[in-house]
Formats: C-alpha cells, structure tokens, sequence
C-alpha cells in the first residue's frame, strides 16, 4: 500500500480519487508485488476478480524503474489468470501492455485527470 501511494498520490498526484479503496480487502482481490534485498517492496499489482478479471494499480517504485519488475508481475498474474483480463491503462503505457497481448478496447478517456484506455486481452 505504502509503495501505491508514493507512486499514484505523491508522485502522480492523484488526489481526487481514493488509492485505499477498501477493494484490497475483498476475498476475490489477489495482490502480486516483488520485494528487493532488504524487504522493501518494489512492485505491486492487483487483480480484482468480480464479473470480470481486472488488473489494475500496477506501480514500481521510482529507483527500482527499467528493470523488469512490473512486467514480470504482469507475467505472473496473467498465468495465474489465463482467460480474459482487462485492464484500465494510462494512455502513455499502451504499448507496453501491447507487448503483453492487450489490445485497446475503446477511446482514451480521463481517470483522475490522467488519460486513460480501457485494453483486453484474451485468451490464445
């Protein structure tokens, strides 16, 4: 939670919308996230399972960027959840989800002030 907040409320400034929505809680939500040497947490995820698969609040700490570690996260859940998953990219990073067999699903469009589209990808 700590690392989600520094990347999405201090850094990103996200502040019209609430980071600790309670749905972490939830018994279908599972959280991924990598952890370095000393038990910092480095990467995070989540997946909400609820009619749909959904991952989403995919964050890397600032000094741990450019190594991989969201994309192996990403990796780890889309195994763990082989059938349809969605996601709600920041527009910039849609070809980086791309690489990983989402496609765009519709328009780009404003969450939280960023620009943001809707991407699914299915099962091969």
């Amino acid at each position: 939670m700590a690392l989600r907040v520094a990347v999405f409320v201090h850094e990103q400034r996200i502040v019209d919308e609430i980071e600790l929505d309670g749905a972490d809680l939830a018994p279908t939500t599972e959280l991924f996230w990598m952890q370095d040497e000393d038990g910092e947490v480095t990467a995070t995820l989540r997946v909400l399972v609820e009619d749909a698969v959904h991952i989403g609040r995919v964050a890397t700490a600032a000094d741990a960027r450019g190594r991989g570690h969201a994309g192996r996260l990403l990796t780890a859940a889309l195994q763990a959840y082989p059938g349809a998953v969605e996601i709600s990219a920041q527009a910039h990073l849609e070809a980086w989800y791309g690489r990983y067999g989402f496609v765009r699903a519709g328009e780009n469009y404003l969450d939280a002030g960023i620009p943001h589209v809707r991407m699914l990808r299915t099962p091969r």
